[in-house]
């Protein structure tokens, strides 16, 4: 009896494992076995010879290779590193992100009347569509009535200076502008309550145990809050950085298709051009695989040495 009870606990687990597992497999396996296949071929779509022809590691030589011209050392695809630097340096971001939701949590943390009510406004641009806050924003930084430059001449105004205000979607601005923007909508977001969750597990003894030894707030915030919430910090890194190279694109599609002169293109943004819009499915498929391998690397890395910092 107990053999046949543990056969039917055994097949009414898979059973209910078999509609993800299948799901797993159709949406995600064979599409990345797919990808990876394609990386090694060429099919352009669009083409007059839009025939599918192997050509080996084609696609990566001309993503990762180098030829001298004039006498100077260039990039097979000087595109695709230009988009990779865009994508990095939208990441300057992410640390500025991380003290604003630690900031954010730790006032939310406090015991107020109504505070319920804040925390659900500084979470609200997460639930938000982003295609809304992108216009919103892209209204924001218009430089003929957006609120931003109108602030700034008022201000101006004010001060008796003359501020014209800031073309802030412009190929000097508008990686900062972008910046500005996510870390606006990403401070209140998902990192804050976590923060807020790790602050309220910490223990009231280790604060009264400092309050005994006479600690600062300063000193118990270094001794007793950031190695409690270390474990948060380094999740929250690698999800960011992972998230920062896959990102970028919905934003700058909305806002600047990219420009100007491709000032906002990522990595992500580039595969979609080189897939949806030139149909070059191969390129596409292997610039998505070397994207892959650098999330991989730099995650190890963060798993590798950023632990060590982790107090558990």
């Amino acid at each position: 009896m107990k053999v046949k009870s543990t056969q039917k606990e055994t097949l009414a687990a898979y059973s209910f494992l078999f509609p993800n597992f299948l799901g797993f497999l159709i949406f995600t396996s064979l599409p990345v076995l797919a990808s990876f296949i394609l990386a090694f071929l060429k099919w352009d779509m669009i083409s007059s010879d839009a025939a599918v022809k192997f050509v080996g590691l084609a696609n990566f030589i001309r993503l990762l290779g180098f030829h001298f011209e004039e006498g100077a050392l260039k990039a097979n695809d000087p595109f695709f590193w230009k988009y990779l630097y865009n994508t990095v340096f939208l990441m300057l971001g992410i640390p500025i992100g991380i003290i604003g939701s630690l900031l954010l949590a730790m006032a939310m943390k406090q015991k107020l009347k109504g505070i319920v009510i804040f925390r659900t406004i500084y979470f609200l641009p997460t639930i938000c569509q982003g295609v809304a806050i992108a216009l919103l924003w892209k209204w924001i930084y218009n430089y003929d009535f957006g609120l931003l430059n109108n602030f700034i001449r008022n201000l101006g105004d004010l001060l008796h200076l003359n501020l014209e205000g800031v073309n802030w979607l412009s190929q000097r601005w508008a990686k900062p502008a972008f910046i500005l923007m996510g870390t606006w909508a990403c401070v209140g977001g998902f990192n804050m309550i976590l923060y807020l969750a790790a602050l309220q597990n910490i223990s009231k003894d280790l604060y009264e145990a400092a309050d005994i030894d006479g600690a600062s707030g300063w000193q118990k915030f270094w001794a007793v809050t950031w190695p409690m919430i270390s474990p948060t910090t380094f999740f929250i890194t690698i999800m960011s950085v992972i998230v920062g190279f896959q990102g970028g694109f919905m934003i700058a599609y909305i806002m600047t298709r990219g420009g100007p002169a491709g000032a906002t293109t990522t990595l992500e943004y580039y595969i979609f051009n080189n897939l949806y819009v030139w149909q070059k499915m191969g390129y596409a498929s292997a610039i998505s695989w070397f994207l892959f391998v650098i999330i991989f690397i730099i995650t190890l890395f963060n798993w590798r040495f950023g632990g060590k910092l982790v107090h558990y």
